[in-house]
């Protein structure tokens, strides 16, 4: 795999994922489309996630996961598609109510930060149709069930 994905980690939460877990996510939300990408997927707490949510989208409190693409032209050549910030809390707390296993729940959260950061989104319903079609099969290559199966509206990630 040719994309090089920086995980860093500042969260208290206990058994997160480890960076090579998050490394095969990406490297499968990558594949045949930005394989030579360079990212970041952050593991943060509450205050960080509820911080940047009110800051860049004029949201209060914290949300499972947020997506911030690079901004820079594309004359300048850089590979750099942008930082995916994941809230350990919210996920772990996710994964209980919802009845999923957590690595599952993570494996979402990474595959769908790392879709916004190649143009996905879910404003209206074809976009939001498009990338969960996107995500549930990157997740069945990774061997992880429909998240969207049950049809839980609390499935569905926030940012």
């Amino acid at each position: 795999m040719s994309e090089s994905v920086d995980v860093q980690y500042a969260s208290a939460v206990p058994e997160l994922p480890n960076a090579d877990a998050i490394r095969q996510w990406s490297a499968a939300a990558l594949s045949g489309t930005n394989q030579d990408a360079e990212l970041t997927v952050r593991i943060v707490d509450e205050p960080e996630i509820a911080h940047l949510n009110q800051t860049y989208r004029d949201k209060v409190g914290p949300t499972n996961v947020l997506a911030f693409p690079a901004d820079a032209p594309p004359e300048a050549g850089l590979k750099l598609l942008g930082d995916v910030v994941i809230c350990a809390p919210v996920v772990v707390a996710e994964a209980q109510t919802q009845g999923k296993p957590a690595d599952a729940h993570w494996a979402h959260l990474v595959v769908h930060g790392i879709l916004h950061l190649q143009g996905f989104d879910h404003q209206n319903e074809p976009q939001a149709a498009e990338m969960e079609t996107c995500e549930v099969d990157i997740l069945a290559r990774l061997g992880y069930s429909n998240p969207y199966e049950a049809g839980d509206p609390a499935a569905k990630p926030g940012g």
